[in-house]
Protein backbone atom coordinates (compact mmCIF):
# COMPACT_ATOMS: atom_id res chain seq x y z
CA UNK A 1 0.00 0.00 0.00
CA UNK A 2 1.38 3.32 -1.39
CA UNK A 3 0.47 6.20 0.71
CA UNK A 4 1.86 8.90 -1.62
CA UNK A 5 2.67 7.04 -5.02
CA UNK A 6 3.82 10.03 -7.26
CA UNK A 7 6.58 10.63 -4.37
CA UNK A 8 7.24 6.97 -3.31
CA UNK A 9 7.47 5.78 -7.43
CA UNK A 10 9.54 8.94 -8.38
CA UNK A 11 12.19 7.73 -10.85
CA UNK A 12 16.08 7.82 -10.05
CA UNK A 13 17.06 10.79 -11.91
CA UNK A 14 14.36 13.25 -10.53
CA UNK A 15 14.90 11.86 -7.20
CA UNK A 16 18.46 12.71 -7.87
CA UNK A 17 17.23 16.64 -9.21
CA UNK A 18 15.18 16.64 -6.66
CA UNK A 19 17.38 16.31 -3.75
CA UNK A 20 20.17 18.26 -5.28
CA UNK A 21 17.46 21.36 -5.57
CA UNK A 22 16.83 20.24 -1.86
CA UNK A 23 20.49 20.28 -0.81
CA UNK A 24 21.25 23.39 -2.34
CA UNK A 25 18.24 25.11 -0.22
CA UNK A 26 19.35 23.69 2.89
CA UNK A 27 23.33 25.01 2.31
CA UNK A 28 21.83 28.42 1.61
CA UNK A 29 19.46 28.10 4.68
CA UNK A 30 22.36 26.86 7.03
CA UNK A 31 24.69 29.09 6.11
CA UNK A 32 22.56 32.45 6.51
CA UNK A 33 21.05 30.73 9.83
CA UNK A 34 23.35 28.91 11.87
CA UNK A 35 26.38 30.24 12.55
CA UNK A 36 27.64 27.03 13.72
CA UNK A 37 27.48 25.28 10.08
CA UNK A 38 29.00 28.85 8.46
CA UNK A 39 32.05 27.77 10.71
CA UNK A 40 32.24 24.94 9.30
CA UNK A 41 31.87 25.42 5.89
CA UNK A 42 34.27 28.28 6.33
CA UNK A 43 37.11 25.55 7.79
CA UNK A 44 36.52 23.96 4.69
CA UNK A 45 36.75 26.68 2.70
CA UNK A 46 33.71 26.36 0.77
CA UNK A 47 30.09 28.36 0.70
CA UNK A 48 26.97 27.14 -0.49
CA UNK A 49 27.68 28.02 -3.98
CA UNK A 50 29.93 25.43 -4.57
CA UNK A 51 27.18 22.41 -4.34
CA UNK A 52 26.16 22.00 -7.92
CA UNK A 53 24.83 18.30 -7.26
CA UNK A 54 24.03 16.20 -4.71
CA UNK A 55 27.14 14.37 -5.72
CA UNK A 56 28.69 17.93 -3.97
CA UNK A 57 27.63 16.79 -0.43
CA UNK A 58 30.54 14.72 0.18
CA UNK A 59 32.39 18.33 0.47
CA UNK A 60 30.26 19.26 3.10
CA UNK A 61 31.44 18.67 6.95
CA UNK A 62 30.20 15.98 8.51
CA UNK A 63 28.47 16.67 12.20
CA UNK A 64 28.65 14.73 15.09
CA UNK A 65 26.61 13.77 18.45
CA UNK A 66 28.88 16.20 20.17
CA UNK A 67 27.71 18.95 18.38
CA UNK A 68 24.57 18.72 19.18
CA UNK A 69 25.43 18.31 23.02
CA UNK A 70 27.62 21.08 23.13
CA UNK A 71 25.20 23.20 21.57
CA UNK A 72 22.34 22.51 23.95
CA UNK A 73 19.43 23.71 23.96
CA UNK A 74 18.89 25.68 21.54
CA UNK A 75 22.61 26.45 19.60
CA UNK A 76 21.32 24.29 16.72
CA UNK A 77 17.96 25.72 15.81
CA UNK A 78 17.88 27.55 12.02
CA UNK A 79 14.69 29.40 12.55
CA UNK A 80 13.26 31.62 15.64
CA UNK A 81 12.65 30.07 19.14
CA UNK A 82 8.85 31.35 18.46
CA UNK A 83 8.87 29.17 15.30
CA UNK A 84 9.50 26.08 16.77
CA UNK A 85 6.01 24.48 17.74
CA UNK A 86 7.36 21.26 19.36
CA UNK A 87 10.66 20.20 21.18
CA UNK A 88 11.65 16.29 21.20
CA UNK A 89 14.82 14.95 22.88
CA UNK A 90 17.11 12.06 23.11
CA UNK A 91 19.50 10.96 25.93
CA UNK A 92 23.29 12.03 26.02
CA UNK A 93 26.45 10.59 27.20
CA UNK A 94 26.59 13.09 29.98
CA UNK A 95 22.86 13.67 31.06
CA UNK A 96 22.78 16.46 28.75
CA UNK A 97 19.72 15.77 26.45
CA UNK A 98 20.24 15.77 22.75
CA UNK A 99 17.29 18.79 21.69
CA UNK A 100 15.23 18.96 18.26
CA UNK A 101 13.24 21.67 17.53
CA UNK A 102 10.59 21.09 14.70
CA UNK A 103 8.35 23.56 13.07
CA UNK A 104 4.71 22.93 11.79
CA UNK A 105 5.81 21.83 8.90
CA UNK A 106 8.58 19.77 10.15
CA UNK A 107 5.41 18.02 11.97
CA UNK A 108 3.77 17.90 8.92
CA UNK A 109 6.34 16.38 7.09
CA UNK A 110 7.02 13.81 10.18
CA UNK A 111 3.25 13.13 9.61
CA UNK A 112 4.07 12.35 5.95
CA UNK A 113 7.00 10.20 6.37
CA UNK A 114 5.66 8.43 9.13
CA UNK A 115 2.03 7.48 7.47
CA UNK A 116 4.25 6.47 4.13
CA UNK A 117 6.19 3.98 6.36
CA UNK A 118 3.00 2.30 7.76
CA UNK A 119 1.34 2.54 4.78
CA UNK A 120 4.24 0.58 3.55
CA UNK A 121 3.56 -1.99 6.62
CA UNK A 122 0.41 -2.64 5.24
CA UNK A 123 -1.77 0.04 7.57
CA UNK A 124 -5.04 1.39 6.05
CA UNK A 125 -7.60 3.73 7.12
CA UNK A 126 -9.17 0.86 8.27
CA UNK A 127 -6.67 -0.20 10.87
CA UNK A 128 -6.87 0.26 14.37
CA UNK A 129 -3.23 0.85 15.47
CA UNK A 130 -2.58 0.28 19.07
CA UNK A 131 1.16 2.28 20.20
CA UNK A 132 2.88 1.32 22.92
CA UNK A 133 5.60 3.23 22.43
CA UNK A 134 6.33 5.61 25.19
CA UNK A 135 4.69 9.24 24.43
CA UNK A 136 7.18 12.29 25.52
CA UNK A 137 10.09 13.86 25.00
CA UNK A 138 11.08 10.57 23.12
CA UNK A 139 10.09 10.40 19.28
CA UNK A 140 8.36 6.77 19.78
CA UNK A 141 4.56 7.44 20.73
CA UNK A 142 4.19 10.55 18.99
CA UNK A 143 5.98 9.82 15.65
CA UNK A 144 3.60 6.61 15.25
CA UNK A 145 0.68 8.28 16.43
CA UNK A 146 0.79 10.69 13.93
CA UNK A 147 1.53 8.95 11.41
CA UNK A 148 -1.30 6.59 11.36
CA UNK A 149 -3.60 9.60 12.54
CA UNK A 150 -2.32 10.67 8.93
CA UNK A 151 -3.60 7.41 6.92
CA UNK A 152 -6.79 7.84 8.83
CA UNK A 153 -6.78 5.16 11.08
CA UNK A 154 -8.18 4.77 14.34
CA UNK A 155 -5.17 5.27 16.81
CA UNK A 156 -4.98 3.80 20.71
CA UNK A 157 -1.99 6.16 22.25
CA UNK A 158 -1.66 3.68 25.12
CA UNK A 159 2.14 4.63 25.46
CA UNK A 160 4.26 2.45 27.59
CA UNK A 161 3.30 0.35 31.15
CA UNK A 162 0.34 -1.40 32.34
CA UNK A 163 0.99 -4.83 30.59
CA UNK A 164 -1.16 -6.56 31.26
CA UNK A 165 -3.96 -3.43 31.17
CA UNK A 166 -2.92 -3.19 27.56
CA UNK A 167 -3.24 -6.66 26.58
CA UNK A 168 -6.94 -6.54 27.48
CA UNK A 169 -7.04 -3.28 25.56
CA UNK A 170 -5.45 -4.95 22.28
CA UNK A 171 -8.16 -7.40 22.82
CA UNK A 172 -11.36 -5.36 23.83
CA UNK A 173 -10.64 -2.52 21.23
CA UNK A 174 -10.13 -4.90 18.24
CA UNK A 175 -6.56 -3.36 17.29
CA UNK A 176 -5.21 -4.59 14.19
CA UNK A 177 -1.75 -2.98 14.57
CA UNK A 178 0.55 -2.77 17.49
CA UNK A 179 3.35 -0.18 17.24
CA UNK A 180 6.34 -0.82 19.86
CA UNK A 181 9.57 -2.07 20.41
CA UNK A 182 9.91 -5.66 20.20
CA UNK A 183 11.03 -6.76 23.56
CA UNK A 184 8.05 -4.98 24.80
CA UNK A 185 5.72 -6.67 22.25
CA UNK A 186 6.96 -9.83 23.07
CA UNK A 187 6.62 -9.18 27.29
CA UNK A 188 3.12 -8.03 25.86
CA UNK A 189 2.31 -11.37 24.21
CA UNK A 190 3.76 -13.52 27.56
CA UNK A 191 1.40 -10.96 29.81
CA UNK A 192 -1.30 -11.73 27.82
CA UNK A 193 -1.17 -15.44 27.86
CA UNK A 194 -1.28 -15.17 31.64
CA UNK A 195 -4.91 -13.77 31.83
CA UNK A 196 -6.02 -16.11 29.07
CA UNK A 197 -5.44 -13.82 25.67
CA UNK A 198 -3.64 -15.57 22.92
CA UNK A 199 -2.55 -12.80 20.11
CA UNK A 200 -3.14 -15.43 17.50
CA UNK A 201 -6.90 -15.39 17.94
CA UNK A 202 -7.33 -11.28 18.04
CA UNK A 203 -7.27 -9.78 14.65
CA UNK A 204 -3.94 -8.00 15.24
CA UNK A 205 -2.18 -8.51 11.80
CA UNK A 206 1.18 -6.19 11.57
CA UNK A 207 3.63 -5.27 14.21
CA UNK A 208 5.63 -2.12 13.34
CA UNK A 209 8.73 -2.41 15.44
CA UNK A 210 11.67 -0.65 15.98
CA UNK A 211 13.76 1.74 18.73
CA UNK A 212 15.86 -1.24 19.21
CA UNK A 213 18.22 -3.96 18.07
CA UNK A 214 16.23 -7.26 16.72
CA UNK A 215 17.07 -10.08 14.85
CA UNK A 216 15.70 -11.95 11.50
CA UNK A 217 15.08 -14.97 14.34
CA UNK A 218 13.30 -12.87 16.37
CA UNK A 219 11.13 -12.22 13.93
CA UNK A 220 10.12 -15.03 13.17
CA UNK A 221 9.84 -16.49 16.31
CA UNK A 222 7.55 -13.16 17.24
CA UNK A 223 5.28 -13.89 14.01
CA UNK A 224 5.20 -17.36 14.96
CA UNK A 225 4.01 -16.64 18.42
CA UNK A 226 1.70 -13.52 17.77
CA UNK A 227 0.45 -14.50 14.01
CA UNK A 228 1.55 -11.34 12.37
CA UNK A 229 3.74 -9.54 10.41
CA UNK A 230 6.16 -8.48 12.21
CA UNK A 231 7.86 -5.09 10.39
CA UNK A 232 10.84 -3.12 11.03
CA UNK A 233 10.95 0.87 11.49
CA UNK A 234 13.78 2.83 11.53
CA UNK A 235 14.24 6.43 12.64
CA UNK A 236 16.36 8.75 14.95
CA UNK A 237 15.53 12.09 16.82
CA UNK A 238 18.31 13.76 15.47
CA UNK A 239 16.98 13.24 11.87
CA UNK A 240 13.32 13.27 12.64
CA UNK A 241 11.77 10.14 14.44
CA UNK A 242 10.54 6.96 13.35
CA UNK A 243 9.66 7.06 9.90
CA UNK A 244 13.26 7.67 8.20
CA UNK A 245 12.83 4.58 6.65
CA UNK A 246 10.70 1.19 6.65
CA UNK A 247 10.30 -2.03 5.10
CA UNK A 248 7.49 -3.05 2.51
CA UNK A 249 5.40 -5.98 3.15
CA UNK A 250 5.79 -7.45 -0.40
CA UNK A 251 9.86 -7.18 -0.31
CA UNK A 252 10.58 -7.64 3.42
CA UNK A 253 14.37 -7.15 2.53
CA UNK A 254 15.74 -3.96 3.40
CA UNK A 255 14.60 -0.67 4.73
CA UNK A 256 12.72 2.25 1.71
CA UNK A 257 14.47 5.35 3.40
CA UNK A 258 12.56 8.67 2.07
CA UNK A 259 15.36 9.90 -0.36
CA UNK A 260 12.92 13.06 -1.08
CA UNK A 261 13.36 13.91 2.65
CA UNK A 262 16.82 12.67 3.55
CA UNK A 263 19.74 11.98 2.00
CA UNK A 264 21.70 9.02 2.71
CA UNK A 265 25.21 8.09 2.17
CA UNK A 266 27.79 5.16 3.69
CA UNK A 267 30.72 5.56 4.80
CA UNK A 268 33.75 4.62 6.20
CA UNK A 269 33.64 4.87 10.04
CA UNK A 270 37.47 5.25 10.11
CA UNK A 271 38.75 7.28 6.68
CA UNK A 272 34.89 9.23 6.60
CA UNK A 273 35.64 8.38 2.91
CA UNK A 274 32.08 7.24 1.11
CA UNK A 275 31.53 3.76 0.19
CA UNK A 276 30.16 1.73 -3.16
CA UNK A 277 26.21 0.60 -2.47
CA UNK A 278 26.10 -2.72 -1.10
CA UNK A 279 29.20 -2.37 1.09
CA UNK A 280 28.48 -2.36 5.16
CA UNK A 281 29.88 1.05 6.78
CA UNK A 282 28.66 3.91 8.83
CA UNK A 283 24.72 5.75 7.86
CA UNK A 284 25.56 9.00 7.72
CA UNK A 285 22.23 11.32 7.05
CA UNK A 286 21.54 14.93 5.91
CA UNK A 287 17.80 16.44 6.26
CA UNK A 288 16.98 17.90 3.47
CA UNK A 289 13.90 19.77 4.14
CA UNK A 290 13.80 20.21 8.04
CA UNK A 291 13.69 23.53 9.48
CA UNK A 292 13.60 24.17 12.70
CA UNK A 293 17.43 21.64 13.49
CA UNK A 294 18.67 20.88 9.98
CA UNK A 295 21.62 18.66 9.71
CA UNK A 296 24.43 17.93 7.17
CA UNK A 297 26.11 15.06 7.03
CA UNK A 298 24.67 13.62 10.37
CA UNK A 299 26.87 10.68 11.82
CA UNK A 300 24.16 8.22 12.89
CA UNK A 301 27.17 5.53 14.14
CA UNK A 302 24.55 2.80 12.83
CA UNK A 303 26.39 0.56 10.42
CA UNK A 304 24.19 -0.89 7.16
CA UNK A 305 24.31 -0.82 3.49
CA UNK A 306 22.56 1.04 0.86
CA UNK A 307 20.91 -1.07 -1.70
CA UNK A 308 19.46 1.02 -4.97
CA UNK A 309 18.17 -1.92 -6.87
CA UNK A 310 14.49 -2.17 -7.87
CA UNK A 311 12.35 -3.46 -4.93
CA UNK A 312 8.84 -5.97 -5.90
CA UNK A 313 6.65 -3.11 -4.10
CA UNK A 314 7.34 -0.43 -6.62
CA UNK A 315 9.05 1.99 -4.89
CA UNK A 316 12.29 3.42 -5.84
CA UNK A 317 13.49 4.65 -2.54
CA UNK A 318 16.93 3.10 -1.66
CA UNK A 319 16.65 0.57 1.24
CA UNK A 320 18.85 0.48 3.82
CA UNK A 321 20.08 -2.98 5.16
CA UNK A 322 18.72 -3.96 9.16
CA UNK A 323 21.24 -2.65 11.10
CA UNK A 324 24.39 -4.70 11.68
CA UNK A 325 25.77 -2.49 15.04
CA UNK A 326 27.11 0.85 15.84
CA UNK A 327 30.75 2.29 15.73
CA UNK A 328 30.06 4.23 19.27
CA UNK A 329 29.38 2.13 22.31
CA UNK A 330 25.76 3.62 22.91
CA UNK A 331 23.28 0.78 23.87
CA UNK A 332 19.86 1.40 23.17
CA UNK A 333 18.12 -0.39 26.28
CA UNK A 334 14.24 -0.84 26.02
CA UNK A 335 14.21 2.87 23.37
CA UNK A 336 16.47 4.64 25.71
CA UNK A 337 19.35 5.29 24.77
CA UNK A 338 22.97 4.38 27.49
CA UNK A 339 26.29 4.99 27.64
CA UNK A 340 29.23 3.34 29.58
CA UNK A 341 30.31 6.99 30.29
CA UNK A 342 26.69 7.56 32.10
CA UNK A 343 27.22 4.06 34.32
CA UNK A 344 30.93 4.68 34.73
CA UNK A 345 30.18 8.68 36.55
CA UNK A 346 27.92 7.11 38.61
CA UNK A 347 29.71 4.18 40.02
CA UNK A 348 33.14 7.01 40.31
CA UNK A 349 31.15 8.36 42.78
CA UNK A 350 30.97 5.79 45.18
CA UNK A 351 33.84 5.28 47.83
CA UNK A 352 35.42 1.69 47.83
CA UNK A 353 34.41 0.58 43.88
CA UNK A 354 37.75 0.51 41.33
CA UNK A 355 37.49 1.39 37.64
CA UNK A 356 37.05 -1.96 36.53
CA UNK A 357 33.53 -2.48 35.11
CA UNK A 358 31.84 -4.20 32.37
CA UNK A 359 28.17 -3.67 31.03
CA UNK A 360 26.46 -7.13 30.20
CA UNK A 361 23.21 -6.46 28.05
CA UNK A 362 20.99 -9.61 27.41
CA UNK A 363 17.17 -10.32 27.23
CA UNK A 364 15.08 -12.48 29.54
CA UNK A 365 11.19 -13.18 29.31
CA UNK A 366 11.55 -10.92 26.39
CA UNK A 367 12.83 -8.39 27.54
CA UNK A 368 16.21 -5.71 27.57
CA UNK A 369 18.00 -6.50 30.70
CA UNK A 370 20.76 -4.63 31.80
CA UNK A 371 23.36 -5.69 34.70
CA UNK A 372 26.61 -3.98 35.71
CA UNK A 373 29.10 -5.69 36.93
CA UNK A 374 31.65 -3.02 39.01
CA UNK A 375 34.64 -4.89 40.94
CA UNK A 376 35.14 -3.52 44.45
CA UNK A 377 39.01 -2.67 46.64
CA UNK A 378 40.52 -5.25 48.88
CA UNK A 379 39.14 -2.88 51.76
CA UNK A 380 35.60 -3.01 50.72
CA UNK A 381 35.84 -6.71 49.64
CA UNK A 382 36.35 -7.36 53.70
CA UNK A 383 33.48 -5.43 54.75
CA UNK A 384 30.37 -6.74 56.08
CA UNK A 385 27.92 -8.38 53.35
CA UNK A 386 25.04 -5.93 54.43
CA UNK A 387 27.00 -3.12 53.63
CA UNK A 388 27.97 -4.58 50.17
CA UNK A 389 24.07 -5.20 49.46
CA UNK A 390 23.30 -1.38 50.54
CA UNK A 391 25.89 -0.43 48.38
CA UNK A 392 24.50 -2.36 45.20
CA UNK A 393 20.89 -1.25 46.25
CA UNK A 394 22.10 2.67 45.96
CA UNK A 395 24.10 2.20 43.15
CA UNK A 396 20.57 0.18 41.28
CA UNK A 397 18.34 3.33 42.72
CA UNK A 398 21.05 5.98 41.27
CA UNK A 399 20.71 4.41 37.67
CA UNK A 400 17.29 3.93 37.57
CA UNK A 401 17.22 7.97 38.32
CA UNK A 402 19.94 9.09 36.38
CA UNK A 403 19.54 7.06 33.01
CA UNK A 404 15.85 6.07 33.28
CA UNK A 405 16.53 2.55 32.58
CA UNK A 406 16.90 -0.91 35.69
CA UNK A 407 19.84 -2.26 36.32
CA UNK A 408 21.01 -4.73 38.19
CA UNK A 409 24.19 -4.06 39.98
CA UNK A 410 26.70 -7.17 40.97
CA UNK A 411 29.91 -6.00 43.31
CA UNK A 412 32.62 -8.10 42.31
CA UNK A 413 35.56 -9.88 43.70
CA UNK A 414 39.47 -7.59 43.21
CA UNK A 415 40.95 -8.46 39.99
CA UNK A 416 37.68 -10.84 38.72
CA UNK A 417 37.17 -9.11 35.85
CA UNK A 418 39.04 -9.89 32.56
CA UNK A 419 41.86 -7.44 31.98
CA UNK A 420 42.72 -6.42 28.36
CA UNK A 421 45.90 -5.32 26.53
CA UNK A 422 44.28 -2.73 24.53
CA UNK A 423 41.22 -0.86 24.77
CA UNK A 424 38.86 -2.12 28.07
CA UNK A 425 35.83 -4.22 26.76
CA UNK A 426 33.22 -2.37 28.74
CA UNK A 427 30.50 -4.04 26.97
CA UNK A 428 28.91 -7.17 26.50
CA UNK A 429 25.66 -6.94 24.52
CA UNK A 430 23.80 -10.67 24.28
CA UNK A 431 20.88 -9.61 22.49
CA UNK A 432 22.19 -9.97 18.52
CA UNK A 433 23.48 -13.90 18.78
CA UNK A 434 21.26 -16.02 16.53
Amino acid sequence: MLFNVKMETLPREEIEALQTRRLRDLCERVYANMPFYRRKFGDLGITPADVKTVADVAMLPFTEKDDLRNNFPYGLFAVPRDNIVRLQASSGTTGKIIVAGYTARDLDIWAEVAARSLSAAGVTRSDIVHVSYGYGLFTGGLGAHCGAENIGATVVPASGGATRRQAHLLRDFGATVLCCTPTYALHMWESALEVGIDFRHLPLRVGVFGAEPWTESMRRDMEEKMGIDAMNIYGLTEIMGPGVAMECTEAKSGLHLWEDHFLAEIIDPVTGEQLPPGTVGELVLTTLTKEGTPLIRYRTRDLTSIDYTPCACGRTHLRIARLEGRTDDMLIIRGVNVFPQQIESILVESDGLTPNYQIIVDRANNLDTLEVQVEVSDTLFADEIRKLQLLETRLQKNIKEFLGVTAKVRLMEPHSIPRSEGKAKRIVDNRLKD
